[in-house]
């Protein structure tokens, strides 16, 4: 056992950094740029709205988002207050939706509308851009590379951070500080990201944490509702999170945070 207080060294062959460390991270770049084209390749646009009450359904929802994130920042106190109202009414009575005699009814089934069945298509299309390259790596992974201990980080951790750094490599008493070569797999994939950003683009598909909030923020997309959604049950949904909402100002004590600033 590992004795507390004393440096742990491990004898390890300089080549693990070229054949094992490298060999990752530039496939697993290189797999990330991949990504980014085959989906670009793959996905068709999202189609615009057929209709006006279609559109205004759509930009109704979004209208509500923004309010919620931006009214800080442009609206005084009353006009955030006549809008909340305003919105909050119209979510609850179904003034927005295109179908209003529909209301409360099931939504329809998304086998039967082909807009639905391809905005399903282009969802699984993306889940497998991002399932099938993960699968190929850590296979690759754990076929050549398992149980290698590759780098060791120059700084503390605690005890938690084992099992994340130490994936595939079954030993007790090893500092946490030192990585494995399945746990440096999953550090480049949430690490890499500013890397993707720097050679593709803020909005690049290799991004996956990006597109995992895009999925979640309605506003992202042209279409806000997905294959099977309710949409009446979204805008009451919206409205419970304007109700709860308080109004604050950027503005607010301003002249004290630049006084204070200008002092420093």
């Amino acid at each position: 056992m590992a004795v507390q207080g004393l440096e742990q060294t491990i004898v390890r062959d300089p080549a693990l950094f070229y054949w094992i460390l490298i060999p990752i991270t530039v496939v697993m770049i290189l797999t990330g740029i991949l990504r980014h084209y085959a989906t670009v390749l793959m996905n068709s646009p999202p189609k615009p709205a057929s209709t006006l009450l279609e559109s205004r359904e759509r930009l109704s929802l979004i209208h509500g988002v923004n309010l919620r994130n931006n009214a800080c920042a442009v609206l005084t106190s009353e006009g955030f207050t006549s809008r909340k109202e305003y919105l909050i009414n119209a979510y609850q009575n179904g003034a927005f939706l295109k179908d209003p005699e529909n209301r409360g009814q099931p939504p329809a089934n998304p086998m039967s509308d082909p807009a639905a069945m391809e905005g399903m298509m282009g969802m699984m299309k993306g889940n497998m851009m991002m399932m099938i390259p993960q699968t190929l790596i850590m296979s690759w992974i754990n076929a050549f590379f398992s149980g290698f201990v590759i780098l060791k980080l120059p700084f503390p951790l605690t005890i938690r951070f084992k099992s994340m750094l130490q994936s595939g490599v079954a030993t007790r008493d090893l500092d946490v500080r030192w990585v494995s070569s399945l746990s440096w797999y999953f550090l480049n994939l949430m690490g890499l990201q500013s890397i993707f950003g720097f050679i593709l683009g803020a909005d690049n598909a290799a991004n996956q944490m990006a597109q995992q909030m895009a999925m979640a923020n309605p506003a992202a997309g042209a279409n806000p509702f997905q294959p099977g959604a309710d949409p009446d049950k979204l805008y009451r949904s919206e409205a419970e999170n304007l109700e709860v909402m308080e109004y604050f100002s950027l503005l607010d004590g301003i002249e004290e945070r630049v006084l204070h600033n200008w002092k420093a």
